[in-house]
């Protein structure tokens, strides 16, 4: 094994030569290396891309799972099937280093493998596994599947990525001054560091902590004598862990607990920052909240031809590429459906992760109104739908079928499958529209728009997460009225799908074949205003001045 100081292949840049460990149970780097399910992975491959170009001190720490997320493929009538296959990585670099560590009770060895820089150009990423011949069977699933749907497995899966990750530092002998958690997931790496310290001021200089989701889902909690029982807390006590983080009613939540344990936390936009704020600062003895806003790294994402084009100020360049990208995901959209699309019609897609809260279906709420846009010939409008729901959320699976069955007629409208970096990219660089349409304040950033306005695609949004920040109707973007809050969820639907239609029907579908200029307008506004804001290079300066100061 390289020596630690000999893995960067650059010198540290003097205001970011503080050593930082960044923990992240998703990590999306690049298209073959298939360890990540959506945002959060996305936002921490960025990071770690831009924590390379900046000359950071960083490491990454995450898990290498054999499964992945799952392969997203249809069944024999085109409705979603869930596939888990081994996934084997020739470019990773077998470190040698096996270390045990204590999972419910029992020995668990752990093997880290390492991503070097010069692959994909990050900073380096060591990845966890399990699945070593000196494990049991059942020890050997924990880094199979990533967020298990077993209730332990999800537990030994945290135990893996915060106690195996933090042992995995000392075993290296690196000194590390940071210790950032991106989410919840890595909470035991505290107990371990409690253990080893044995003084909670001490855990505080060291830890710092990011929270992604307003949502329940994603501020995971389970009860105190289940963690105890599964070794999560390291060798502590129940009651010495109760008098460190006062858990709530015997469960303890990961989100809470570590906003107790870290020095300062951040929420991951402004408005993301206010609401955490409100969710969790009526609780005790808990850290500082900032707002530092997620971003996308551009040198990974966006078309270096049409930043030419935008640069040059060359209008016809820039459209014709545009034409040029739309027409390279149309053939993909091709190769999937069998459905043949035009790069002179203007194009709308939906494509993130399939959550309930998301609405991928808001845009059929009013099904007949839906297809009247759909079918009109003078304004003609083509649509793509695309994301992977959660393998054990039914009712996302049912909300993706569902599109597909309403719209598998119409030789305009598709979903596509792979929603993966490879296929995301495709669908920024060749739409001319990028909808976004959650319930609001459920969004925490949501950075996928960011990317596509690198690519000249205009962001049709709900004002949630990172959009206020950035968007101006009509000017770089097109924003869809919010319902009054007191409103119930299913009369904010209904009027939220109706402004949508109607921002579509009368604003923006004939502004494109009718106001040209002012399309192009809005769309270099758009693409020339996203950055450096919601570059990932200001995301990873901000952390080293805000966060780990």
């Amino acid at each position: 094994m390289t020596k630690l100081k000999d893995l960067f292949p650059y010198t540290f840049d003097e205001r970011y030569k503080k050593p930082v460990a960044y923990f992240s149970m998703e990590f999306a780097v690049d298209q073959p290396l298939k360890i990540y399910s959506g945002g959060l992975g996305f936002l921490a491959g960025s990071h770690l891309r831009s924590g390379y170009e900046l000359k950071q001190n960083m490491i990454g720490i995450g898990i290498l799972w054999k499964k992945g997320y799952y392969d997203q493929e249809r069944n024999q009538d085109q409705t979603l099937r869930v596939n888990f296959r081994d996934k084997d990585y020739h470019f990773l670099t077998d470190t040698n280093i096996v270390f045990p560590i204590t999972i419910h009770g029992a020995r668990v060895y752990v093997k880290a493998f390492l991503l070097k820089p010069e692959v994909f150009n990050t900073v380096p990423l060591f990845l966890l596994t399990t699945d070593i011949p000196e494990n049991d069977y059942l020890a050997q699933t924990i880094s199979h599947r990533l967020y298990d749907p077993n209730e332990t497995t999800r537990i030994a899966q945290s135990i893996l990525l915060g106690i195996g990750g933090a042992k995995l530092l000392d075993v290296l002998e690196r000194e590390t001054e940071i210790y950032h958690m991106n989410e919840g997931h890595a909470l035991p790496l505290c107990f371990y560091l409690l253990d080893k310290y044995k003084n909670l001021e001490e855990v505080r200089k060291r830890v710092v902590f990011t929270t992604h989701t307003p949502e329940k889902a994603g501020n995971e909690e389970h009860s105190m004598p289940l963690l105890n029982s599964m070794s999560f807390f390291n060798g502590l006590t129940q009651k010495e862990v109760e008098e460190y983080v006062h858990p709530e009613n015997g469960v303890l939540n990961y989100t809470l607990t570590a906003l107790r344990l870290a020095r300062r936390a951040n929420g991951v936009s402004q408005l993301h920052g206010e609401v955490s704020r409100k969710m969790w600062g009526d609780y005790s003895n808990i850290c500082e909240i900032i707002a530092i806003t997620n971003a996308q790294n551009k040198t990974y994402w966006s078309d270096p031809a049409m930043d030419k084009a935008l640069a040059d100020g060359n209008d016809q360049a820039l459209i014709a590429r545009k034409k040029e990208l739309k027409y390279k995901l149309f053939r993909t959209v091709a190769n999937q459906t069998g459905k043949l699309f035009d790069e002179n019609v203007l194009t709308l897609v939906w494509a993130r992760r399939f959550a309930g809260y998301k609405r991928a279906n808001l845009l059929l709420a009013d099904y007949s109104r839906f297809q009247r846009i759909a079918l009109n010939t003078k304004y003609p409008i083509q649509i793509i739908w695309a994301g992977k729901p959660y393998p054990e959320d039914y009712n996302a699976i049912n909300i993706f079928n569902e599109i597909y069955w309403k719209t598998k007629d119409l030789p305009n409208c598709t979903v596509v499958t792979g929603y993966e970096l490879w296929l995301s990219g495709h669908l920024k660089k060749g739409s001319d529209l990028w909808l976004n349409n959650p319930r609001l304040y459920h969004e925490a950033s949501g950075t996928s728009g960011m990317t596509a306005a690198m690519n000249g695609s205009i962001n049709l949004s709900i004002p949630d997460g990172w959009v206020p920040e950035f968007a101006q109707h009509g000017k770089n973007a097109f924003i869809i009225p919010t319902a009054n809050d007191l409103l119930t969820a299913e009369s904010k639907d209904k009027l939220e799908g109706n402004a949508l239609l109607d921002l579509l029907e009368h604003e923006i579908i004939p502004m494109y074949y009718e106001q040209p200029a002012r399309w192009r307008t809005i769309m270099k506004a758009s693409m020339s205003g996203v950055t450096p804001m919601f570059g990932s290079g200001r995301m990873a300066d901000e952390y080293y001045t805000k966060l780990y100061s």
